[in-house]
């Protein structure tokens, strides 16, 4: 039996994520391995979602000591003012 593959087309099956960016990164290999391995013991997943979220919720909580110093300030200077 032979398989027609003569429509076939090239590429990803599933279309990636518009909001994704494809870059190459060198990381450090027990950083790398420390992502596998919170997958396998999760029982499936992808690590370099891991990498993602770990990275966004360094920035959320980077984020929110910048705006809460922020604030501080603010509310210090109002005071002087008032």
């Amino acid at each position: 039996m032979s398989e027609d593959f003569s429509n076939g087309k090239r590429g990803a099956v599933i279309k990636p994520d518009p909001n994704k960016v494809r870059i190459t990164i060198r990381l450090d290999s027990d950083i790398v391995e420390h992502f596998k391995k919170q997958v396998l013991t999760a029982g499936g997943g992808n690590y370099q979602t891991h990498i993602n979220e770990a990275l966004r919720e360094y920035i959320n909580a980077h984020d929110k000591s910048l705006e809460d110093a922020l604030r501080k300030v603010i509310r210090e200077e109002l005071k002087l003012a008032g």
